[in-house]
């Protein structure tokens, strides 16, 4: 947790199986409803996106949808002025009490947002008022100090050894790492237990039929709405390409504040592939990728960098694209590794994938701009971030994105080879991104 956030000053820019099947968890009547909403506060590079799985997870078991609630803040601002975070916490936490009529909200922080909280907590005339209104706090594998409040600690397994906190409920996840942790089924189970005081009945269930997705559209890792920019969302076929001529939804966005940007709810069909594409003016088309959706999802984070696409993009004639999953891939662990495939090339190797790095955005372009594919060694400016990686990796692109590329990932948690075909749009003009699930299969 250290060394990420001295990264960040510089960066400046369940178990294996439940019993029981997939049923329907009941509805939840929200007037009725009995425990606290949840608020959750991401890390270094993280975004509300980090908490998607866990709020499904919630509401799967009961939890309404409007009980759960993320802060997005600017975490390259937050280790020198955390006034502007503090704020957000505040409103955030004022308008879930409002909404829900409860008098306390649950806090979950991950990584630095571990920092954050216990600041908050602690720090200033107003925190014995802050710790009043935190039922429970659970610290996701970052600091050790107690903040006063009913806490649970989780650490993960495959960080550093014999981490505890005094005074809190420890609990370490096994031959986890650090944003898995933040992300896993297994870490669920505690979440949910030490706030409710029973086990979950459920892991995420699926939904058929139609559903609904919100979240917002944010410049990275600002987490500043994107003022002026369209989002248009394209149901697909299984090779990427667009069903329809028009997409079924367009949305403008019109907040650029830091944790705005917000949009939806739209209704969307569960099982169907959708690209969603980020329109924004004199800047390449972003087009980005989910695997099908499988309940109702209000924690989407369509994330831009104009500064990562500039670097990572322009590159005539090839494709550039970043892959997303928020539990690290592993290329250096003999019988635990993921395999990242392009066109059937693995790009999860040892050098560009050691567990030490914990890469959860995985940047695939023509480093060397001579339509050569080369894995010997990471990108110096990409690979000196924490959690991204760059590899000097080419893909075709055809003016018209009239071909295809095939991008697989083969995950160490088992299951089938997930694959997610999309047109070669050239880096000149449009970028891609692919959101890949931190979670292998539903097992609940």
């Amino acid at each position: 947790m250290m060394r990420s956030l001295s990264r960040a000053i510089r960066f400046a820019a369940v178990l294996a199986a439940f019993a029981g099947l997939l049923l329907v968890a009941p509805g939840a009547n929200a007037q009725s409803f009995n425990q606290n909403p949840i608020l959750f506060v991401h890390g270094i590079e993280g975004s509300g996106a980090q908490f998607e799985s866990q709020a499904m997870r919630f509401t799967s078991n009961g939890y309404p949808h409007a009980w759960i609630d993320e802060v997005d803040y600017n975490s390259t601002r937050a280790v020198a002025d955390k006034s502007e975070v503090d704020q957000q916490i505040d409103d955030a936490i004022a308008a879930l009490k409002q909404r829900t009529g409860r008098s306390q909200v649950d806090v979950v922080a991950h990584s630095l947002g571990t920092s954050v909280m216990y600041d908050y907590l602690t720090n200033g005339p107003m925190a014995a008022q802050r710790r009043a209104n935190v039922g429970h706090y659970i610290n996701v594998d970052g600091q050790n100090q107690n903040p006063g409040v009913p806490t649970l600690a989780v650490w993960a397994g495959r960080g550093t050894p014999g981490r505890h906190m005094d005074g809190a409920e420890n609990v370490t996840i096994p031959n986890q790492t650090h944003v898995q942790t933040c992300t896993s089924s297994q870490s669920f189970i505690q979440y949910y237990e030490f706030l409710t005081g029973q086990r979950p009945a459920h892991d995420i269930v699926r939904q058929n039929g139609a559903i609904q997705v919100a979240g917002k559209a944010l410049n990275f890792p600002q987490n500043s709405g994107l003022a002026g920019a369209t989002v248009q969302i394209w149901p697909l076929h299984a090779d990427g390409t667009r069903i329809t001529a028009t997409p079924v939804h367009t949305i403008a966005i019109t907040d650029g504040s830091t944790g705005g940007g917000a949009w939806g709810p739209v209704t969307i069909q569960s099982g169907q592939r959708y690209e969603f594409t980020v329109l924004r003016p004199g800047l390449p088309t972003l087009h980005i990728y989910y695997e099908p959706f499988v309940r109702s999802d209000y924690t989407l984070r369509l994330l831009a960098s104009p500064a990562v696409e500039t670097y990572a993009g322009f590159r005539p004639g090839s494709m550039s694209a970043v892959n997303i999953r928020y539990k690290e891939f592993w290329g250096d662990q003999p019988g635990q590794n993921d395999r990242l495939l392009v066109d059937g090339l693995n790009v999860c190797n040892a050098t560009l994938c050691p567990i030490s790095k914990q890469v959860n955005a995985f940047f695939a372009f023509d480093r060397n701009r001579d339509g050569q594919t080369d894995l010997s060694s990471p990108d110096p400016v990409l690979g000196s971030l924490p959690f991204i990686q760059g590899g000097d990796v080419f893909v075709a692109s055809s003016p018209d994105a009239s071909g295809t590329a095939t991008w697989q990932l083969d995950s160490r948690g088992g299951g089938p080879i997930r694959t997610l075909k999309v047109p070669n749009w050239d880096s000149m003009t449009d970028g891609v991104t692919l959101q890949w699930n931190d979670f292998e299969k539903l097992t609940f």
